[in-house]
């Protein structure tokens, strides 16, 4: 067992990064080395971190040799690096033999890796284990062409195969997921993304009906030698509508779903996944099924839903991964936080970036709505951004304009009586659903 320090290193910017720094703290009280392309103001003057900008970072040589820096500043220090987003997770991977003898990089090997995050392949494998997956056609953008969506009835839900090839495009309008309503639009969109670049496919999509509030998520750890330990679910309240991070959490309330857990567990099994998944799943009420839109090779930007229950998922990484210690959840978390016999966390738990009286503007179901409130009420509830940690004056009050900032821009992007009209109500919803699958 290793008697040095341990100095986590995080790639992103984003709140999910932060989050990850956090959850680091909170486990082992160290600082993080959060590395982001700029600064911003969810890493700005943080106590918990420290930050280091590399301009560079959608440069896969320039991550190494930033990496490799960070390592030579800490030769005392057990080093591990993670990444916030897909495409940070894919560099890390790729490059992971220059970057082993100095780091432990906790994530499965690229074949799987590039298998699992191409939602075309992963479609394919849902298939093939009768998983429930939307209709599905996939279009080879750099060949042109218009798709067949001759099987499909609009609107249809368009997003890149791979979101890590998507990271290197820019486009006007350019989004993670979009709506499509009509045919010629769908052809237009495809026509914009082929000329900005992308050469990957575009994935063209059944829509679920239903709000924000049908989306779900599953967070699993699956150890070395390939078997599911730790399973986190969730039922997402309201998601985010401003383009930029349009599809993201932005509520959850954690829970058990024991049926989407073993399915996610046979498909991670029979592939032999290692480390962390995140699965974006959407209930149908159609059929009652749940239905699986894509797998993140990671912990997601809303990781912090898992960790506010109690069951820090980072200690999985310190634990096999740096002290070779065996995955046991009980062993990894310790008796106070309750598991089922397979590994499911039981608590259920309020996790939200927004005030409080602005989610419960948007929970149109009265029994949700009163659950929340007791959540919050109870203190079961967590925004990753609040830690008590964090008393930097100057981020106090980036916080604080952020969260009131949180009320213009629902205002703008989705406007309470347009969720009020899109309210799940098991039939089909006509305008801006729920994303189907943001990271």
């Amino acid at each position: 067992m290793s008697a040095r320090r341990l100095q986590p290193v995080v790639l992103g910017g984003d709140i999910g990064a932060y989050s990850l720094a956090r959850a680091f703290h909170e486990a082992y009280g160290v600082r993080s080395v959060v590395v982001s392309g700029a600064s911003t103001g969810l890493v700005r003057h943080s106590r918990i971190l420290t930050h280091v900008v590399e301009p560079r970072i959608d440069d896969p040589e320039a991550i190494v040799a930033r990496l490799r820096a960070i390592a030579d500043q800490h030769t005392d220090a057990d080093l591990i690096v993670v990444g916030s987003a897909d495409w940070l997770v894919r560099t890390l991977v790729q490059h992971r033999d220059r970057l082993e003898d100095r780091y432990t990089v906790p994530y499965v090997r690229e074949d799987v890796l590039l298998r699992l995050i191409d939602k075309e392949e992963f479609g394919a494998l849902c298939a093939e284990l009768g998983l429930a997956h939307p209709t599905t056609v996939v279009h080879d953008v750099a060949g042109g062409g218009e798709p067949d969506t001759s099987g499909l009835t609009f609107p249809v839900i368009a997003k890149a195969a791979s979101t890590a090839a998507y990271h290197d495009v820019e486009f006007a309008g350019k989004k993670k997921v979009f709506l499509v309503e009509h045919r010629e639009e769908l052809v237009e969109l495809l026509g914009r993304v082929r000329d900005a670049g992308y050469a990957g496919s575009f994935v063209i999509q059944d829509y679920i009906p239903g709000d924000d509030s049908g989306m779900r998520i599953l967070t699993c750890y699956s150890d070395a030698s390939g078997k599911v330990r730790f399973s986190s679910f969730g039922h997402v309240l309201l998601e985010e509508h401003a383009p930029g991070a349009l599809g993201n959490p932005a509520a959850i309330v954690t829970g058990t779903q024991h049926e989407v857990t073993e399915q996610a567990r046979r498909l991670l099994e029979h592939v032999g996944w290692t480390g962390v998944a995140n699965f974006d799943l959407k209930y149908d009420p159609r059929d009652g099924r749940y239905v699986f839109f894509e797998l993140n090779p990671r912990l997601g930007r809303s990781n912090f839903y898992v960790t506010a229950t109690g069951a820090n998922p980072v200690k999985f990484y310190v634990h096999e991964h740096l002290r070779g210690l065996d995955p046991d959840p009980r062993a990894v978390f310790g008796p106070s936080v309750p598991l089922t016999a397979d590994g499911e966390v039981t608590t259920e738990h309020l996790y939200t970036v927004l005030p409080g009286a602005l989610l419960r503007r948007y929970v149109a179901d009265d029994a949700t709505r009163a659950r929340t409130r007791t959540l919050q009420l109870r203190r079961r509830a967590s925004n990753p951004l609040w830690y008590r940690a964090e008393w930097d004056p100057r981020r106090v009050a980036y916080v604080l304009v952020a969260q009131l900032n949180q009320f213009r821009k629902f205002a703008r992007h989705f406007p309470v009586a347009q969720s009020r009209s899109l309210a799940w109500t098991g039939t089909q919803a006509q305008q801006a659903p729920a994303a189907q699958g943001g990271a």
